[in-house]
């Protein structure tokens, strides 16, 4: 049978949105029996040059100026959604109300509340959503949750999850829209630390309660020249500088349902690590770590003689879709590949095989409760989130 064609609608022309594009087109070699095929039809960035990229190396049919133009249409079918996080929220909405599914970039709003109006909104339309949480799909890590949910190291008694990286550790790092509340909500929490909750709860278990603590390291940064976006764009040298509003660095302990407990640390600012993102997970029969700059490998001890090192390969998650055996290594990309095959997956059988926008909901509902936490100085909980399953059956009602 001939694969149906479902014609994509990109949002932003950035480095997420040129992944995603590539990704559809990856899902096809990689997932052949997908029953649809994407076709990269208009691309939708205010940047000149974000448009004629989008034509001229991805292979888009049409370029526009206004992402409204592009959910007007009635040829295009899905929407990637990779704008700035201030648009997340506005951008999400106005595929929702198209009735067109859409795959989107962590965090899905500036706040809990931004983010659950898109979760409900999405379910009340009976719309498949993706969201960008690609650490999950990392075979090593499916490898991790069937361990666990299989009682393989027995019972969960305590996790950590350490996101560090160093991309915001330069002091003269311009004062992009990253920096600034209005613009990014919180800082860390929401660029790094929503991978971590989620990676928590998707492996052991609801995060029910946090406490809390930020810092802003870098309080002040050179003003961005005109354009600049990026995690790595730099301010004049010598020019004025502005105020960093939100949080450097931060560390979190938690309860989660079923008893564990779990520390969650982050940073932007670290020196020496470049993206190291780590689970560890300890039972009472045994322990395991991941750490993402060794993602084809898992650690595991299910003795008391120590760890061992095993090979992602076949038998873990989709790593026989990219690799033919253990010590071939898959990459970053091939992630956001695995993310493309689910989205696509869901839009085809109208149910919810992707992290949905209901997960991005729960991340951001420990964002929030982390910021109200470092501010009162004391334990808070963390709401459970729920879409009515009555109107949407086959989205998750809390997080999986």
């Amino acid at each position: 049978m001939t694969p149906r064609t479902l014609r994509v609608g990109l949002v932003s022309v950035g480095w997420m949105g040129r992944l995603h594009s590539r990704s559809y087109l990856a899902a096809r070699a990689h997932y052949p029996e997908l029953p649809v095929r994407a076709e990269l039809a208009v691309a939708a960035d205010p940047d000149a040059g974000g448009r004629a990229h989008a034509l001229d190396a991805l292979g888009y049919q049409e370029a526009v100026a206004d992402y409204r133009e592009l959910m007007a249409r009635d040829d295009i079918d899905i929407v990637s959604i990779c704008s700035p996080n201030f648009l997340h929220h506005e951008v999400a909405l106005a595929a929702i109300e198209a009735g067109k599914p859409f795959w989107i970039e962590k965090p899905m709003g500036r706040t809990a509340a931004e983010a659950g109006e898109v979760a409900t909104a999405a379910a009340a339309r009976g719309l498949v959503s993706a969201v960008g949480f690609n650490y999950r799909h990392a075979p090593a890590i499916a490898k991790a949750r069937e361990l666990v949910r299989s009682g393989a190291i027995g019972d969960i008694t305590n996790v950590r999850v350490a996101l560090l990286a160093d991309y915001s550790s330069d002091p003269d790092g311009a004062l992009t829209w990253r920096f600034l509340r209005e613009r990014a909500g919180s800082g860390v929490l929401g660029d790094l630390l929503s991978h971590g909750a989620d990676l928590v709860q998707h492996v052991v278990g609801r995060i029910q309660e946090v406490s809390a603590l930020t810092e802003t390291f870098i309080r002040e940064r050179p003003l961005p020249a005109a354009g600049a976006a990026s995690h790595f764009s730099r301010g004049a040298e010598g020019g004025p500088r502005g105020a960093v509003e939100n949080e450097d660095y931060a560390a979190i302990l938690a309860r989660l349902d079923g008893g564990a407990v779990a520390v969650l640390e982050s940073s932007r600012v670290a020196i020496g690590p470049r993206a190291e993102y780590t689970l560890e997970v300890y039972g009472t029969k045994g322990s395991l770590r991941w750490d993402f700059q060794r993602l084809n490998e898992l650690q595991l001890a299910d003795s008391h003689d120590g760890y061992r090192t095993i090979m992602a390969g076949p038998g873990f998650g989709d790593f026989s879709r990219f690799q033919p055996g253990a010590g071939t290594s898959m990459g970053f990309d091939d992630l956001k590949t695995i993310e493309a095959a689910l989205f696509l997956s869901s839009v085809a059988e109208g149910r919810q095989l992707a992290p949905s926008a209901v997960d991005a909901w729960a991340a951001a509902t420990v964002v929030d409760a982390v910021l109200d936490s470092a501010e009162r100085r004391s334990w808070v909980p963390v709401p459970a989130v729920a879409v009515p399953e009555a109107v949407l059956p086959t989205v998750a009602a809390v997080v999986r």
